[in-house]
Protein backbone atom coordinates (compact mmCIF):
# COMPACT_ATOMS: atom_id res chain seq x y z
CA UNK A 1 0.00 0.00 0.00
CA UNK A 2 1.05 3.52 -0.50
CA UNK A 3 1.18 5.96 1.68
CA UNK A 4 -1.55 9.46 1.82
CA UNK A 5 1.77 11.55 2.38
CA UNK A 6 3.89 9.65 -0.80
CA UNK A 7 0.57 10.03 -2.96
CA UNK A 8 0.37 13.60 -2.58
CA UNK A 9 3.24 15.80 -4.23
CA UNK A 10 2.30 18.44 -2.51
CA UNK A 11 2.94 16.60 0.97
CA UNK A 12 6.93 15.74 0.24
CA UNK A 13 10.12 17.62 -0.84
CA UNK A 14 12.71 15.74 -2.89
CA UNK A 15 16.65 14.93 -1.43
CA UNK A 16 18.91 15.75 -4.01
CA UNK A 17 19.86 11.45 -3.22
CA UNK A 18 17.15 10.82 -5.48
CA UNK A 19 14.26 10.44 -3.04
CA UNK A 20 11.64 12.25 -1.50
CA UNK A 21 11.12 12.99 2.17
CA UNK A 22 7.77 13.62 3.74
CA UNK A 23 6.89 17.64 4.93
CA UNK A 24 5.65 15.93 7.93
CA UNK A 25 6.93 13.64 10.51
CA UNK A 26 6.74 12.76 14.13
CA UNK A 27 9.37 13.45 16.48
CA UNK A 28 10.55 11.13 19.24
CA UNK A 29 12.76 12.90 21.42
CA UNK A 30 11.82 12.00 25.11
CA UNK A 31 9.30 9.00 23.89
CA UNK A 32 10.64 6.60 26.19
CA UNK A 33 8.84 3.13 26.94
CA UNK A 34 7.62 -0.06 24.10
CA UNK A 35 3.85 1.73 25.24
CA UNK A 36 3.93 5.30 25.17
CA UNK A 37 6.03 4.86 21.58
CA UNK A 38 3.20 2.57 20.61
CA UNK A 39 0.68 4.84 20.87
CA UNK A 40 2.15 7.96 19.98
CA UNK A 41 3.44 6.02 16.59
CA UNK A 42 -0.20 4.14 15.81
CA UNK A 43 -2.09 7.72 16.10
CA UNK A 44 0.52 8.76 13.41
CA UNK A 45 0.72 6.40 11.06
CA UNK A 46 -3.68 6.72 11.60
CA UNK A 47 -3.01 10.25 10.76
CA UNK A 48 -1.34 10.17 7.97
CA UNK A 49 2.58 10.52 9.01
CA UNK A 50 5.00 8.39 7.30
CA UNK A 51 8.33 10.09 8.97
CA UNK A 52 10.02 8.96 12.28
CA UNK A 53 13.07 10.86 13.64
CA UNK A 54 15.08 9.39 16.47
CA UNK A 55 18.69 9.45 17.25
CA UNK A 56 21.58 7.20 18.77
CA UNK A 57 21.51 9.91 21.72
CA UNK A 58 17.49 9.88 22.40
CA UNK A 59 17.89 5.99 23.75
CA UNK A 60 15.19 5.09 21.73
CA UNK A 61 16.32 3.52 18.53
CA UNK A 62 15.35 -0.16 19.52
CA UNK A 63 11.85 0.46 20.97
CA UNK A 64 10.73 2.20 17.83
CA UNK A 65 12.39 0.11 15.43
CA UNK A 66 10.03 -2.59 17.28
CA UNK A 67 7.59 -0.66 17.75
CA UNK A 68 7.60 0.52 13.64
CA UNK A 69 7.53 -3.60 13.21
CA UNK A 70 4.39 -4.17 15.13
CA UNK A 71 2.19 -1.70 13.77
CA UNK A 72 3.13 -1.57 10.09
CA UNK A 73 1.50 -5.04 8.85
CA UNK A 74 -1.80 -3.62 11.00
CA UNK A 75 -2.02 -0.25 8.86
CA UNK A 76 -1.00 -2.21 5.71
CA UNK A 77 1.92 -0.95 5.29
CA UNK A 78 5.07 -2.13 4.42
CA UNK A 79 8.87 -0.96 5.71
CA UNK A 80 9.24 0.98 2.50
CA UNK A 81 6.36 3.31 2.63
CA UNK A 82 7.98 4.96 6.13
CA UNK A 83 10.91 6.98 6.06
CA UNK A 84 13.24 7.08 9.03
CA UNK A 85 15.04 9.15 10.31
CA UNK A 86 18.19 8.53 12.86
CA UNK A 87 21.57 10.41 13.99
CA UNK A 88 25.13 10.00 14.87
CA UNK A 89 25.91 10.89 18.31
CA UNK A 90 28.76 13.26 19.40
CA UNK A 91 30.27 10.23 21.42
CA UNK A 92 30.72 8.54 18.11
CA UNK A 93 32.10 11.20 16.15
CA UNK A 94 35.16 10.32 13.87
CA UNK A 95 37.17 6.83 14.74
CA UNK A 96 33.66 5.82 16.46
CA UNK A 97 31.26 6.82 13.36
CA UNK A 98 31.41 3.55 11.44
CA UNK A 99 30.60 1.63 14.97
CA UNK A 100 27.53 4.00 15.72
CA UNK A 101 26.19 3.85 12.40
CA UNK A 102 26.18 0.10 12.74
CA UNK A 103 24.65 0.23 16.01
CA UNK A 104 21.46 2.38 14.69
CA UNK A 105 21.43 0.08 12.17
CA UNK A 106 20.88 -2.67 14.26
CA UNK A 107 18.82 -1.20 17.00
CA UNK A 108 16.36 -0.14 14.55
CA UNK A 109 15.85 -3.67 12.72
CA UNK A 110 16.46 -2.45 9.22
CA UNK A 111 18.35 -3.05 6.39
CA UNK A 112 18.81 0.44 5.47
CA UNK A 113 17.75 3.78 7.08
CA UNK A 114 15.81 6.86 5.19
CA UNK A 115 18.03 9.44 6.18
CA UNK A 116 21.38 9.22 8.74
CA UNK A 117 22.40 12.26 10.42
CA UNK A 118 25.57 13.69 11.90
CA UNK A 119 23.56 15.03 15.17
CA UNK A 120 26.14 17.83 16.01
CA UNK A 121 28.96 19.21 14.97
CA UNK A 122 31.08 19.01 18.20
CA UNK A 123 32.52 16.00 19.74
CA UNK A 124 31.34 14.53 23.05
CA UNK A 125 33.90 15.59 25.67
CA UNK A 126 36.10 18.24 23.37
CA UNK A 127 36.31 21.72 24.14
CA UNK A 128 34.04 23.85 21.66
CA UNK A 129 37.45 25.35 20.15
CA UNK A 130 39.41 21.99 20.21
CA UNK A 131 40.52 22.04 16.53
CA UNK A 132 39.87 17.77 16.47
CA UNK A 133 36.09 18.88 16.20
CA UNK A 134 36.56 19.64 12.60
CA UNK A 135 38.90 16.79 12.10
CA UNK A 136 36.22 14.57 13.36
CA UNK A 137 33.52 15.80 11.52
CA UNK A 138 35.01 14.97 8.30
CA UNK A 139 36.06 11.35 9.47
CA UNK A 140 32.42 10.97 10.45
CA UNK A 141 31.00 11.99 6.86
CA UNK A 142 33.44 10.40 5.20
CA UNK A 143 31.89 7.09 7.07
CA UNK A 144 28.62 8.31 6.44
CA UNK A 145 29.31 8.81 2.49
CA UNK A 146 30.21 4.87 2.82
CA UNK A 147 27.04 3.59 4.07
CA UNK A 148 25.30 5.91 1.49
CA UNK A 149 27.45 4.15 -1.37
CA UNK A 150 26.53 0.78 0.22
CA UNK A 151 22.84 1.77 0.19
CA UNK A 152 22.46 1.16 3.94
CA UNK A 153 21.50 5.01 4.28
CA UNK A 154 19.20 6.04 1.28
CA UNK A 155 20.29 9.83 1.92
CA UNK A 156 22.72 11.15 4.22
CA UNK A 157 22.84 14.80 6.33
CA UNK A 158 23.71 16.75 9.32
CA UNK A 159 22.10 18.57 11.95
CA UNK A 160 22.34 21.67 14.00
CA UNK A 161 25.43 22.96 12.00
CA UNK A 162 26.18 26.27 11.79
CA UNK A 163 26.54 28.29 8.15
CA UNK A 164 30.01 28.02 8.37
CA UNK A 165 29.82 24.24 9.50
CA UNK A 166 27.76 23.62 6.19
CA UNK A 167 30.31 25.58 3.60
CA UNK A 168 33.28 23.93 5.10
CA UNK A 169 31.39 20.46 4.47
CA UNK A 170 30.19 21.53 1.02
CA UNK A 171 33.37 22.65 -0.35
CA UNK A 172 34.94 18.84 1.39
CA UNK A 173 32.38 16.25 0.59
CA UNK A 174 32.00 13.63 -2.24
CA UNK A 175 28.40 13.25 -1.61
CA UNK A 176 26.73 16.76 -0.45
CA UNK A 177 24.53 16.64 2.44
CA UNK A 178 20.28 16.03 1.82
CA UNK A 179 19.26 17.53 4.85
CA UNK A 180 20.14 19.81 7.58
CA UNK A 181 17.97 19.78 10.52
CA UNK A 182 17.86 22.79 12.81
CA UNK A 183 15.64 24.60 15.17
CA UNK A 184 13.53 26.86 13.53
CA UNK A 185 10.28 29.08 14.30
CA UNK A 186 9.03 32.19 13.80
CA UNK A 187 11.34 33.06 16.51
CA UNK A 188 14.21 32.05 14.82
CA UNK A 189 13.88 31.80 10.93
CA UNK A 190 17.42 30.90 10.00
CA UNK A 191 17.30 33.09 6.69
CA UNK A 192 20.99 32.38 6.47
CA UNK A 193 21.12 28.98 6.73
CA UNK A 194 18.12 28.60 4.70
CA UNK A 195 19.76 30.56 1.63
CA UNK A 196 22.99 28.35 2.29
CA UNK A 197 20.54 25.20 1.67
CA UNK A 198 18.77 26.77 -0.92
CA UNK A 199 21.92 27.60 -2.58
CA UNK A 200 23.52 23.78 -2.07
CA UNK A 201 19.89 21.91 -3.00
CA UNK A 202 19.85 20.93 0.71
CA UNK A 203 16.62 20.34 2.00
CA UNK A 204 15.80 22.56 5.35
CA UNK A 205 14.00 20.53 7.94
CA UNK A 206 13.09 22.18 11.19
CA UNK A 207 12.70 20.69 14.72
CA UNK A 208 11.18 22.73 18.07
CA UNK A 209 8.49 24.18 15.33
CA UNK A 210 6.82 25.01 18.32
CA UNK A 211 9.83 27.12 20.51
CA UNK A 212 9.52 24.28 23.25
CA UNK A 213 5.50 25.69 23.43
CA UNK A 214 6.44 28.91 24.35
CA UNK A 215 5.51 30.18 21.13
CA UNK A 216 1.90 29.14 21.51
CA UNK A 217 0.94 32.19 23.81
CA UNK A 218 2.71 34.37 21.61
CA UNK A 219 -0.42 37.22 20.92
CA UNK A 220 0.33 37.18 16.72
CA UNK A 221 0.50 33.53 16.69
CA UNK A 222 -3.02 33.53 18.67
CA UNK A 223 -3.99 36.10 16.75
CA UNK A 224 -3.18 34.51 12.85
CA UNK A 225 -4.72 31.60 14.54
CA UNK A 226 -8.49 33.19 16.04
CA UNK A 227 -8.78 34.64 12.01
CA UNK A 228 -7.77 31.07 10.30
CA UNK A 229 -10.07 28.87 12.33
CA UNK A 230 -6.82 26.85 13.34
CA UNK A 231 -5.27 26.26 16.47
CA UNK A 232 -1.80 28.13 17.02
CA UNK A 233 0.04 24.80 17.08
CA UNK A 234 -1.17 24.19 13.41
CA UNK A 235 -0.40 27.88 12.65
CA UNK A 236 3.30 27.38 13.55
CA UNK A 237 3.40 24.11 11.72
CA UNK A 238 1.70 25.53 8.96
CA UNK A 239 4.36 28.42 8.66
CA UNK A 240 6.96 26.10 8.48
CA UNK A 241 5.40 23.47 5.43
CA UNK A 242 4.23 26.49 3.46
CA UNK A 243 8.05 27.58 3.00
CA UNK A 244 8.45 23.55 1.74
CA UNK A 245 10.48 23.40 5.46
CA UNK A 246 9.72 19.72 6.79
CA UNK A 247 8.33 19.65 10.18
CA UNK A 248 8.91 16.57 13.15
CA UNK A 249 6.28 17.89 15.93
CA UNK A 250 6.71 15.52 18.99
CA UNK A 251 3.80 14.28 21.30
CA UNK A 252 2.24 11.59 23.37
CA UNK A 253 -1.30 12.78 23.20
CA UNK A 254 -2.80 10.65 19.89
CA UNK A 255 -5.44 13.46 19.92
CA UNK A 256 -2.34 15.84 19.67
CA UNK A 257 -0.59 13.68 17.10
CA UNK A 258 -3.67 13.55 14.94
CA UNK A 259 -4.51 17.53 15.37
CA UNK A 260 -0.62 18.42 13.89
CA UNK A 261 -1.73 16.64 11.19
CA UNK A 262 -4.15 19.15 9.93
CA UNK A 263 -1.10 21.39 8.43
CA UNK A 264 -2.62 20.69 4.44
CA UNK A 265 -6.20 21.83 5.03
CA UNK A 266 -5.78 25.35 4.93
CA UNK A 267 -3.15 27.85 3.69
CA UNK A 268 -1.88 31.25 5.37
CA UNK A 269 -1.98 34.86 3.98
CA UNK A 270 1.02 36.43 2.73
CA UNK A 271 0.20 38.82 5.24
CA UNK A 272 0.01 36.28 7.88
CA UNK A 273 3.05 34.92 6.88
CA UNK A 274 4.93 38.29 6.52
CA UNK A 275 3.50 39.03 10.33
CA UNK A 276 4.76 35.55 11.35
CA UNK A 277 8.00 36.45 10.08
CA UNK A 278 8.13 39.70 11.85
CA UNK A 279 8.78 37.63 15.11
CA UNK A 280 12.40 36.95 14.19
CA UNK A 281 14.17 37.70 17.39
CA UNK A 282 16.87 35.09 16.47
CA UNK A 283 15.48 33.21 20.14
CA UNK A 284 16.92 29.87 20.66
CA UNK A 285 14.44 27.74 23.01
CA UNK A 286 16.92 24.65 22.95
CA UNK A 287 19.62 25.46 25.29
CA UNK A 288 22.62 24.26 23.53
CA UNK A 289 24.28 26.45 20.75
CA UNK A 290 26.55 24.88 18.36
CA UNK A 291 27.84 28.75 17.05
CA UNK A 292 30.77 28.54 19.31
CA UNK A 293 32.30 24.61 17.68
CA UNK A 294 34.95 25.58 15.49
Amino acid sequence: MTSPMHRNAAHVAPLNSGIEIPLLGLGTYKLLGHDLLYQSVSAALDAGYRTFDTAAVYGNEGQLGQVIRELLPKHGLLRSDVFLISKLGPADQGSRAREGCLKSLEQLGCEYIDLYLVHWPGTAGLEPRDPLNAEHRAQSWSVLEEFYSSGQFKAIGVSNYTAKHLRDLIRSCTVPPAVLQMECHPRLVQRELRDVCKEAGIHFQAYSSLGKGALLNEPEVKKVAEVCGRTPTQVLLRWAVQQGISILPRSSQPGRVQENARVFHFELSKKEMDKLDSLNTETRFCTRDSADII
